[in-house]
């Protein structure tokens, strides 16, 4: 038997408490752990659905629509809101911009929707 252990009495019982003192250490890091992963699964779990459709707001007083995107679009910015389908549809038709990326018009069947005016460009 390999027996590499101190002789003494009181040494055994240093190594004892010492040893008590990471198993506990140890417990306690795996029960934090545990408690952080089933929040974060609780979390998950109670995280509300992403939008079908969200417009992107401009900046001002009224803040404006300014961009219609599929809800959980990347080039969607931070200023937006969920909208329903058919006020998705509505602010396509009266004009408002569908984003390059996402593509709603398509994505909403709508296949004429309305061009923005040019902006008249005037000789100096």
């Amino acid at each position: 038997m390999l027996d590499d252990l101190p002789p003494d009495l009181g040494r055994l019982h240093a190594l004892r408490v010492w040893h008590a003192m990471w198993l506990q250490r140890i417990d306690d890091k795996i029960a934090a752990l545990q408690k952080r992963e089933a929040e974060r699964e609780r979390g998950q779990r109670a995280r509300p659905s992403e939008p079908e459709w969200v417009v992107e707001l401009g900046i001002g007083v009224g803040r404006p629509p300014v961009e219609i995107h599929v809800g959980g679009c990347y080039a969607a910015g931070k200023r937006r809101r969920p909208v329903g389908r058919d006020e998705a549809r509505r602010l396509l038709a009266s004009g408002i911009r569908a984003c390059s990326h996402c593509q709603p018009d398509t994505t909403l069947d709508i296949l004429d929707l309305p061009t923005r005016p040019a902006l008249a460009v005037t000789a100096r």
